[in-house]
């Protein structure tokens, strides 16, 4: 029977999974490499070390409402996108309010995870932890591994002839940079356009003498504020619309969501993406759009070599006096401590059942946390997992046999592997994914129950956004504030910016009845067709 359970890692996925352990009756005991918890958000000036941080002017992605662990909300004066001293806050408050701090050694670095010799019957794992110069062995009946995806920078100097041998400027990862001023006067090239190479190329090309960012991708882009100023996530992220993406053919839907996309400004004519290529990504950048428009920043092609002094892209174009190369290319994860056998099965999410378990294990008692990229918040899906994850370990929850496994991961993962830079590789539907680790977890809600039960609330949690509460209403760990933290959402998102109230003579709540009056049937019907949907996991 699992007793005590080895976390690694004080990141959100190490917090959320001690906290998951102690809900359960476990006795968790997390080891954190560095002094203080946080993971990524945990912003420092330093760049010596091996931990990657964000960088100082990140703002997140997802708002509040749909980041948060799902029984404790961001306070309500906090908005709605979150610099990275309030999340570490928001951490800090986590961790106080459920006394998971006296549960953490921090400044212990894991060595190794290995089987203990009775691994086949006992799933016990030996874990070697090291701190001060000092080792310890310990044994834990389980292991949840909370290191996430953002690890080792990947860095493919080899895809670019002369960056090593002929370039003599600067070039570095983007794990390296915390603000713009060491790059005041200088010509950038930006290589990426995610996130972080979107964010990156604003932010330089308010000091910089030029920024050119080059991308072999076609990319949309959106921004944080949608319809009348909500999120964007609120909006979009909602049990509705995922039945619809469902329901209708993938090219009507792409169709549509281009057009939307379009409506802000047309992404062909900036070079961005074109409504025709069924290979895209999309990422949040309110600014880049006037950035290209302005010339401050200036879009280029993939990079096809680099002179002493130049860059020559595909197209046959070459920029002249570059300073730097600003390498926005991602991560690769890596998990050096697990042993070789477990290690060298893990080429990526896919590769592990739910996203989670090493299907090949004798015993189920190592659970990935956090290896996920999601078109919602990792905090919460990372929750989610370690919700069901202690469940199994408690008993509660239970795994198909190691072949069925097997076979699912099998038919699931394509031959080919990807480069190791493609998040593709990671990401998936947000509300697919989740619901899918909920139905194991017998914590996802059901629709059609709550029409009949609490019409109120069920059409809050088909029309509105799939806020992280919804998973707290049933099952295992249900909280009583959950319901009315989901019919108080919005008003949340509203209460930071009512820092100056004028007049308002519409007739918002009034309206709103009539549509959800309106919707009832419309709501009935979906519902009876999504709790009848085949969803995977």
């Amino acid at each position: 029977m699992v007793r005590r359970v080895a976390v690694i890692g004080a990141g959100a996925g190490g917090l959320a999974s001690v906290k998951c352990c102690l809900d359960e009756g476990l006795e968790p005991t997390c080891f954190e490499s560095s002094e203080d918890i946080g993971g990524v958000w945990r912003y420092t000036d330093s760049t010596g070390n091996r931990r990657v941080s964000v960088y100082r002017s990140v703002i997140t992605n997802t708002s509040k409402e749909m980041s948060c662990f799902s029984d404790f909300p961001f306070p309500e004066d906090f908005p709605s996108y979150l610099p990275h001293s309030l999340v570490l806050q928001y951490f800090r408050m986590y961790a106080q309010h459920f006394d998971l701090l006296r549960h953490i050694r921090f400044q212990t670095t894991v060595l190794s995870v290995r089987k203990r010799p009775d691994f086949t019957t006992s799933g016990q794992w030996e874990v070697v932890t090291e701190t001060s110069s000092v080792r310890e062995s310990h044994v834990f009946d389980a292991v949840m591994v909370c290191t996430g995806h953002y690890q080792e920078p990947y860095l493919p100097l080899a895809s670019f002839p002369g960056i090593e041998s002929r370039f003599r400027g600067q070039h570095l990862h983007s794990r390296d940079y915390r603000d713009a001023q060491a790059f005041r006067g200088k010509r950038v090239l930006v290589v990426g356009i995610g996130n972080t190479g979107g964010d990156l190329a604003v932010e330089l090309s308010r000091v910089a003498a030029k920024v050119f960012l080059s991308t072999r991708s076609h990319t949309w882009v959106m921004s944080r504020v949608s319809d009348q100023g909500f999120p964007c996530d609120m909006v979009g992220t909602t049990r509705f619309n995922h039945l619809l993406d469902c329901l209708l053919p993938s090219a009507l839907t792409r169709r549509i969501r281009f057009r939307k996309f379009n409506s802000w400004f047309n992404h062909t004519n900036y070079g961005l993406a074109s409504s025709k290529s069924s290979k895209f990504k999309m990422i949040i950048n309110e600014e880049l759009p006037f950035c290209l428009l302005s010339g401050t920043v200036v879009l280029k092609p993939n990079v096809k070599e680099f002179t002493e002094s130049s860059a020559v892209f595909e197209d046959g174009t070459t920029e002249e006096n570059i300073d730097v190369v600003l390498f926005a290319t991602g991560y690769n994860f890596s998990f050096p401590f697990l042993e070789e056998s477990v290690r060298s099965a893990i080429d990526d999410n896919r590769s592990l059942y739910k996203c989670i378990f090493p299907p090949q294990l004798e015993k189920p008692t190592l659970a990935i946390i956090g290896l996920i990229q999601l078109t919602g918040s990792i905090m919460v899906g990372s929750e989610m997992q370690a919700r069901w994850v202690t469940g199994v370990f408690a008993g509660w929850n239970k795994l198909p046999p190691p072949s069925r496994m097997v076979a699912d991961v099998s038919k699931r993962k394509p031959p080919v592997k990807r480069n190791p830079s493609e998040r593709e590789n990671l990401k998936m539907s947000f509300i697919s994914y989740v619901d899918g680790i909920a139905a194991c977890a017998s914590v996802k809600p059901s629709v059609l129950r709550l029409l009949l039960t609490d019409p109120q609330l069920a059409l809050a949690i088909f029309l509105g956004p799939c806020s992280p509460y919804q998973y707290r209403l049933v099952g295992r760990g249900s909280w009583s504030g959950a319901r009315a933290a989901i019919l108080t959402q919005w008003q949340r998102t509203l209460k930071p910016l009512r820092t100056r109230v004028v007049a308002d003579n519409s007739h918002g709540s009034s309206s709103w009845c009539w549509v959800c009056l309106l919707a009832l049937p419309a709501a009935l019907t979906a519902a009876f067709l999504f709790s009848k949907q085949p969803w995977a996991g």
